[in-house]
C-alpha cells in the first residue's frame, strides 16, 4: 500500500514512498551504493539532464534509499518536494546560499550553531544577516523593506519555547517579496506543520524526532520545487548529501514517529505541571502550560505542545548544575527528541558560546535547565527531577 496526502499522519509515516521492493520487503532495502551503471549512453544522458528519473551517484542525492526517505519526509510536512542532508546544519547553509544571499532576519532565538553561522561566517561571504528578538518584531518590515529576502525563525525556539505566529509572519514576509523559513525540530511535523500556515520552506535537525533513537545525524529541508531546486547544487557540491546507510536507518525512525511524539507530548505536559508545584523551580517554560505566554498561539498553530520543556531552578547557575549532575535518569547530554531523556544546561552546552550579558538578553539564565522527555514513563522522571531538586 502507498499512502497519499488524504490518509492521516501516521499512515503517510509509514507508508509515505511510492518505492517499491521487487522481492516483496514491505520496505525499501538500504542501497548501500555510490554509482550506478546504464545500459547506453542515452540512458544515462536522460538522467544526467533531468528527462527521466533515476539513480545515478549518491552525493548528487540519486540514490534510491534517498528517494524513498525524501518523499516520505515531503508527505509528513505537506511539501511538493524535500531534500535531505547529512546534518541539520547542512541543511541550513544550503538554504541560506541559495536563497538568503540578498539578506537575512533570524527572528528570536535559535540553535548556537545557527546563530553563530548567521552571525559570523554568512557576513564573511558579504551576506548581510539582521539577528532581532522576539520583542523587536516591529523592526521586520524595514529590515525587509531594505531589502532582505529570507526570513529564518524557530518555533518554539531552542531552549526558552518561545513562539512566533507563523501566518503572520508569513504574510509580512511575502508582502515585500521574501521567502520564510522555519526551523521545526522542536515541534515536529506531528505537532505543527509550517507550510500549511504560509512558510516557504520547513527545515529539521533529523537527528532529533524525525531521527529518534539518538543514533543518526541528519537534516531535512522540505518546499515546493520551484524553491527547492536552486537548493540542489549547493547540496551536491558543499558534499552535504545524507550517507544512504543514515537514510535508510532514518526512513525506519520515521515509521514510529508519530506514536513517540504522542508520547513525549503526554510526558511531558505532566512533568511540566509537576515542576510548577515544585518550590526549588522558580518558572517553567511549556507551552501546554495555561499561563505560558505562548499557549494561545500554541493551541492555534499546534496539533500538541511538544517533549521539550526548561526550567529555571531557583538560586544560580551553580544550583542549577548541582541539580544536572544529581540526575539519574535523566542522561546530561546534548541533542534532544531520543528515547531517553535528556538535560542540558544551555549556558555549558546549546548557548556556551554566547557572552553572558548576550544570553541575558535573550532570557536564557545560568539557572535554566533544559528538559528532552524522552519515552520513559513519567512518573519516573518527575521522581527523578524531584530528588535531585530536594
Amino acid at each position: 500500500m502507498t499512502a497519499d496526502r488524504q490518509h492521516a499522519l501516521a499512515t503517510r509515516a509509514i507508508h509515505g514512498s511510492t518505492l517499491t521492493d521487487a522481492h516483496g520487503s514491505p520496505h525499501l532495502p538500504l542501497y548501500n551504493t555510490t554509482t550506478f551503471a546504464f545500459a547506453s549512453t542515452a540512458d544515462l544522458l536522460d538522467v544526467v539532464d533531468g528527462r527521466k528519473p533515476g539513480s545515478l551517484y549518491t552525493r548528487y542525492g540519486l540514490n534510491p534509499s534517498l528517494f524513498a526517505l525524501e518523499e516520505t519526509l515531503a508527505s509528513l510536512e505537506g511539501a511538493e518536494l524535500a531534500w535531505a542532508f547529512c546534518s541539520g546544519m547542512a541543511a541550513e547553509t544550503a538554504l541560506f546560499l541559495a536563497h538568503g544571499r540578498e539578506g537575512i532576519v533570524c527572528i528570536g532565538d535559535a540553535y548556537g550553531g545557527t546563530l553563530e553561522l548567521l552571525s559570523s561566517q554568512l557576513p564573511l561571504l558579504g551576506i548581510s544577516t539582521h539577528l532581532i528578538l522576539g520583542g523587536e518584531l516591529d523592526r521586520l518590515d524595514a529590515l525587509l523593506a531594505g531589502g532582505a529576502k529570507l526570513v529564518f525563525f524557530e518555533t518554539p525556539t531552542n531552549p526558552a519555547l518561545e513562539l512566533f505566529d507563523i501566518r503572520a509572519i508569513a504574510d509580512l514576509a511575502h508582502a515585500h517579496g521574501a521567502r520564510v523559513a522555519v526551523d521545526n525540530t522542536f515541534a515536529s511535523p506531528v505537532n505543527q506543520r509550517p507550510l500549511e500556515l504560509g512558510a516557504d520552506f520547513v527545515v529539521h535537525s533529523a537527528t532529533k524526532y524525525l531521527g529518534g533513537h539518538s543514533d543518526l545525524t541528519a537534516g531535512a529541508l522540505m518546499g515546493s520545487k520551484e524553491l527547492l531546486l536552486p537548493v540542489w547544487n549547493w547540496r551536491k557540491n558543499l558534499g552535504s548529501t545524507i550517507a544512504a546507510e543514515t537514510a535508510a536507518l532514518l526512513s525506519r525512525s520515521l515509521r514510529t514517529l508519530v506514536v513517540r511524539v504522542w508520547q513525549q507530548n503526554a510526558a511531558a505536559q505532566a512533568v511540566a505541571q509537576a515542576m510548577t508545584r515544585h518550590p526549588r523551580i522558580a518558572r517553567v517554560y511549556y507551552p501546554g502550560l495555561p499561563d505560558f505566554p505562548g499557549h494561545a498561539l500554541a493551541k492555534a498553530q499546534m496539533h500538541g505542545f511538544g517533549g521539550m520543556l526548561s526550567i529555571d531552578v531557583a538560586g544560580t547557575g551553580a544550583d542549577a548544575t548541582q541539580v544536572a549532575d544529581r540526575l539519574r535518569l535523566f542522561a546530561l547530554a546534548p541533542s534532544l527528541g531520543g528515547a531517553e531523556s535528556l538535560v542540558t544546561q544551555p549556558c555549558t552546552t546549546t548557548h556556551h558560546g554566547l557572552a553572558p550579558e548576550e544570553r541575558a538578553r535573550r532570557g536564557i539564565p545560568d539557572s535554566m535547565l533544559r528538559l528532552s522527555i524522552g519515552l520513559e514513563d513519567p512518573a519516573d522522571l518527575i521522581a527523578d527531577l524531584e530528588q535531585a531538586l530536594a
